[in-house]
């Protein structure tokens, strides 16, 4: 079974974000800067989505447990270099 993503906006910039599994279900609380978002998808997908997709990215790189419990959207790209690239193909196709 592929983890179940569920976003919720606490605000225009704080989310919480449950990641579910049959192992059981974490939370997070991420922090997204609007500017950075729109730069990474060119507004042609929602917070939301974007976040669901970072998460996505995560999965495949590493356990759900391994994930920060809070952490801002930019911080993805010291650890995985390639975050950025990823997401803003992904929002061109």
């Amino acid at each position: 079974m592929s983890a179940q993503i569920i976003v919720r906006p606490e605000s225009e910039t704080q989310f919480e974000i449950m990641v579910r599994e049959d192992a059981g279900e974490t939370r997070h609380r991420v922090t997204v800067d609007p500017a950075y978002a729109r730069s990474l998808t060119g507004s042609g997908i929602a917070t939301e989505e974007l976040l669901r997709r970072s998460f996505q990215f995560l999965l495949a790189r590493e356990p759900k447990e391994s994930i920060f419990s809070r952490f801002d959207l930019k911080d993805i790209r010291r650890y995985f270099p390639e975050y950025e690239r990823a997401m803003r193909a992904h929002s061109a196709s």
